[in-house]
């Protein structure tokens, strides 16, 4: 059974949506991440998980419970719901084991204190105890605002953007000891992050939102390699894109024909490719498939495991087209200025051409 089940949920601020019919579902020792512009609900929609916003429309159920909707508005204390803010919201005149004591109640002194102290002990902060949130470090006030959320043994833990305003390093650190933290207590887990990386690398389930709804959720592969729609393709990272018209289910490309099964002939469509799918081999090379093309090494970029190749190739009406290509090389680039260049078989996304409105 699901942890937390929301259904249609839908909101507004002085009657402009900014939520339409929302259904997520998060299991028990699950992290769902959403992931998606600023303003597009993320926030707005974990507020109403967590009852500091009143529900419009739509339900919400915490173990098979409902809290919110259908005449029910379960106030935040009692929804076993943990939250860590973007800023953390510690409280400026409480040690850090104050902070993390102050969600505790109906314990008595002893086995509060007991609690608050495993909740630190867990986020490596047992011996920071007696400190004031001013003499920590960003990193340091993460953990606290992190264990705080623990202490209650929630069913439910909510993070919002709660890597955001750390350094690069330390983000990675952080999140990275928070992911084994979240496992080891089996809580399920909604996490708001912008950054698209940062919800491939936590999430075991991603829901993409735009403009007020989810349009697509699923486990980060899925949505790497299998995009609904092309704001889900461009979210993932750089994407190589040429304009075309379908003739026949496919729609010819500098690389050649691609398949576009679905659309009828003379449909405008955009034909998505990412870097990693164009295939590079040296110019004299035997084994490059038929069709290679020759193509112009414009520069290139070592990314530690990867390189990042600039690249301009001429389609068959004599029209220069710039392109990156993502790859392992198994040869020198260096001081090369012309390869073989190919799509490999299957990489390309096709989408409807969108318009200006």
């Amino acid at each position: 059974m699901s942890t937390l089940q929301i259904e249609g949920v839908a909101h507004a601020y002085d009657g402009v949506p900014v939520l339409s019919g929302i259904d997520l579902t998060v299991a028990r020792d699950e992290l769902v991440c959403l992931v998606g512009p600023s303003g597009c609900g993320k926030t707005t929609l974990l507020r109403i998980a967590a009852g500091v916003e009143p529900l419009q429309a739509g339900s919400v159920r915490i173990d098979g419970r409902v809290v919110a909707g259908d005449g029910v508005d379960v106030p935040p204390e009692r929804r076993g719901v943990g939250m860590v803010f973007q800023d953390y919201a510690l409280f400026p005149h409480l040690d850090v084991l104050g902070n993390v004591a102050f969600g505790l109640v109906g314990l008595a002194p002893g086995p509060r204190r007991t609690r608050a102290m495993e909740a630190l002990e867990r986020v490596g902060m047992a011996a920071f105890a007696a400190r004031y949130p001013h003499h920590l470090s960003g990193g340091q006030q993460q953990r606290v605002g992190l264990a705080r959320a623990l202490a209650p043994r929630p069913h439910i833990l909510l993070l919002d953007e709660p890597f955001s305003g750390l350094d690069t390093q330390l983000r990675m650190q952080l999140r990275d000891e928070t992911l084994h933290m979240l496992r080891e207590s089996g809580v399920a887990t909604v996490m708001v992050t912008h950054d698209p990386a940062e919800a491939m690398y936590m999430a075991d389930r991603i829901a993409v939102m735009k403009a007020g709804r989810i349009v697509q959720a699923g486990p980060p592969e899925d949505l790497y390699n299998r995009p609904v729609e092309d704001f889900v393709a461009s979210l993932f990272g750089y994407v190589n894109r040429f304009a075309g018209t379908v003739r026949d289910g496919a729609v010819a490309t500098v690389f050649g024909p691609v398949a576009a099964s679905g659309f009828a002939t003379g449909s405008a469509v955009d034909v998505l490719i990412r870097p990693e799918a164009l295939r590079l081999a040296p110019e004299e090379a035997n084994d490059a498939p038929p069709g290679a093309l020759a193509a112009d090494v414009v520069e290139s970029r070592y990314l530690g495991r990867s390189y990042l190749v600039h690249l301009t190739v001429e389609d068959v009406a004599g029209a220069r087209h710039h392109v990156h290509s993502q790859i392992r090389p198994s040869f020198d680039l260096a001081g090369r200025d012309r390869v073989r260049l190919w799509l490999e078989d299957g990489r390309a996304f096709v989408f409807p051409r969108e318009t200006a409105s």
